[in-house]
């Protein structure tokens, strides 16, 4: 069977008889990966003794990042989150487990990571890097291909954001 005549691994079999199967085969594998990517880093907020939720996990490493406080409307804008609702609940529920703490600067509502937040970061940095850095490097892909694969996902995030921008006005 030649590359061009084998099917397409699609959820979807109705989506990939349109004009470009191999974007239903991206969507399927997009699909798989954010589930892949879920799953590991909340099993990887466990191992380090947290019971996190996905978007709970990120927002905590986004705050953590480069060790300065972040202004609620930052992490929604880096995290791509729409609905303040969800980003609320999850930094209670960090606040509440003591992970991050909040103070005004001016009218600014500033969040930090507390020690426990950055300890939480650590042992889950070193997790990551004991499981899944020495997989992916034993799997052959190179830092090089990982940062193209990464440009390439960031374009297409773009061109999926300017398709709902234009299905929100039909």
């Amino acid at each position: 069977m030649t590359e061009q005549s084998k099917s397409p691994i699609v959820s979807s079999a109705h989506l990939a008889q349109g004009g470009s199967p191999a974007l239903s085969e991206l969507e399927f594998s997009l699909t798989l990966a954010a589930s892949a990517f879920q799953r590991w880093i909340v099993r990887c907020a466990a191992a380090t003794g947290a019971q996190l939720t996905p978007l709970e996990v990120l927002i905590l490493h986004t705050v953590r990042h480069r060790g300065r406080p972040k202004r609620f409307v930052d992490i929604m804008l880096v995290l791509h989150i729409e609905d303040t609702h969800l980003a609320n609940y999850a930094l209670r529920k960090l606040l509440s487990a003591g992970l991050i703490q909040t103070y005004r600067q001016g009218k600014e509502k500033l969040i930090e990571a507390t020690e426990d937040g950055v300890a939480f970061c650590e042992k889950y940095r070193a997790i990551r890097e004991q499981l899944l850095v020495e997989s992916v490097k034993a799997s052959g892909l190179s830092e090089e291909a990982l940062s193209q694969s990464a440009a390439r996902l960031r374009a297409l995030s773009g061109i999926y954001n300017e398709a709902a921008r234009a299905a929100a006005t039909l």
